[in-house]
């Protein structure tokens, strides 16, 4: 998890609706996981409650730092208490992963290594680092990227084990690259330090402190944006 992310406000309604709003129009009620996360979980408990959901979206849109699955994470989490309905990590886990793979990492809310599909996870202590996050102007389709033949699904699977000891490849990397040159450069400004977002736009790269990383940040070219973030252990959702 990272200290930067979208904030979400709520507010019960006695109708039964649900009822989205956003500070971007580039997010329609058809795919907004926060509705979709609202909605689940109405019709598997048969909640006669609805809700007002804002969301100020502040993270890149398909930038991989799983911004909509941590927002249907928080909504699951929020209205089940909000509902006073009762439900167990465990069921909110079991719908999370209906609305995205990674969505029960953000529910379980603490760092963890994830096998599966995402729902086999093992928690994991790592240093709370700091990172600059560089924000390319695009956005990356995953299904693109997932379905470009150049991805082979072959490759051998690594433990947690060799994770720790350093072993880090993004097997996405080179597609995303050919795909989307705005990544390739922000990547090659970062140099050796730089990462790719799992399948998204933006890149990172390990800072030794905040004050490296503001010193960084200062030196972006115009064509480049980003921020700094701070590694946590914890989601932001339970703290």
């Amino acid at each position: 998890f990272i200290n930067v992310g979208d904030l979400l406000y709520f507010r019960i309604r006695d109708d039964g609706y649900i009822k989205p709003t956003n500070n971007l129009r580039e997010i329609p009620e058809s795919v907004d996981l926060t509705v979709r996360a609202a909605y689940i979980l109405q019709q598997q408990t048969n909640c006669p409650l609805g809700v007002d959901i804002y969301l100020n979206k502040l993270l890149p849109l398909g930038s991989g730092l799983g911004g909509g699955s941590s927002d249907a994470a928080t909504t699951l989490v929020a209205l089940n208490r909000l509902w006073q309905l009762g439900l167990t990590t465990r069921e909110l886990l079991q719908l999370g992963l209906e609305l995205g793979a990674d969505v029960p990492v953000f529910i379980n809310g603490t760092a963890a290594w994830g096998e599966g599909i995402g729902e086999q996870l093992t928690p994991i202590i790592l240093p709370e680092l700091w990172y600059i996050v560089l924000v390319p102007q695009c956005q990356v389709s995953t299904k693109k990227i997932f379905t470009d033949p150049g991805l082979t699904s072959h490759k051998t699977s690594i433990t947690i084990d060799d994770f720790i000891a350093g072993a880090i490849e993004n097997d996405c990397l080179s597609i995303v690259q050919k795909n989307y040159p705005q990544v390739a450069k922000a990547l090659e400004w970062l140099g050796t330090k730089g990462r790719l977002t799992g399948t998204g736009s933006c890149v990172f790269a390990q800072m030794d402190s905040q004050y490296k990383a503001e010193q960084v940040v200062q030196k972006l070219p115009k064509d480049l944006s980003g921020f700094i973030a701070q590694g946590q252990n914890r989601s932001p959702l339970y703290s």
